[in-house]
């Protein structure tokens, strides 16, 4: 069933047009993206079954290409289309944490750490470089390792935040085991940069661990 055999009324496009994006329901937005579904299951079948697959839609934004490779229906099109919303999104927070103080939206950066690293298959370090103000100056993954760690260099880390006159940093990496809770590893790392970087006046804000769902932060723990 395609979105033309859905009656007029109910067409997500029409819903939209006339009520707004809000009126939606995610898998009706969805419905939209995929636009025809398969033999013996609606569109509007499909996509609940692919928000489903992933837990709902945040998790469906944290998809790769290479899971959405494993759905039924969903060919390199579709696939296409789902990756690039995801993308637009994550530039879309980018832009506003980059216009606005970093530190007055803290679900904001979680947000958006959850975007860029939760669908991630290894461990990435990243870092939120910041100014004198505390507006985002440039978010840079830094190092990337294996399913289950990587190597930090600090000397990196404070060569990047002098080039960038950086005034503080948000550090972040991820768990690709869907873990958040931070390890004595994660601990014993913290307190190496923020010694490193102390050394050239550069703040460690916070740093977030990100598992799945999940977005830990060291200072919401008083671990910094």
């Amino acid at each position: 069933m395609v979105l033309k055999d859905i009656p007029a009324a109910a067409r997500p496009r029409e819903k939209l047009l006339t009520l707004g994006p809000a009126a939606l329901a995610d898998a009706e937005l969805i419905a939209l993206l995929l636009r025809t579904g398969l033999a013996g299951t609606s569109v509007l079948q499909l996509a609940q079954q692919l928000l489903d697959a992933f837990g709902g839609l945040r998790g469906l934004l944290q998809a790769s290409a290479a899971d959405l490779k494993r759905i039924k229906g969903l060919g390199p099109a579709k696939r296409a289309e789902i990756v690039a919303v995801m993308e637009l999104a994550r530039r879309s927070l980018a832009q506003h944490l980059a216009q606005r103080t970093v530190l007055s939206s803290p679900q904001q950066v979680k947000d958006f750490l959850r975007l860029q690293l939760a669908h991630e298959n290894q461990e990435v370090f990243a870092v939120l470089f910041l100014d004198a103000q505390n507006q985002l100056l440039q978010f840079e993954e830094m190092f990337r390792g294996t399913l289950s760690q990587t190597s930090v260099y600090p000397r990196e880390v404070v060569k990047r935040a002098l080039m960038l006159h950086a005034s503080a940093v948000i550090l972040a990496h991820n768990h690709p085991s869907g873990t958040a809770e931070p390890s004595r590893a994660d601990e014993f790392l913290t307190q190496t940069l923020m010694q490193a970087l102390s050394l050239i006046d550069v703040r460690v804000v916070d740093h977030l661990v990100v598992g799945g769902d999940q977005v830990v932060s060291f200072a919401e723990r008083g671990l910094l």
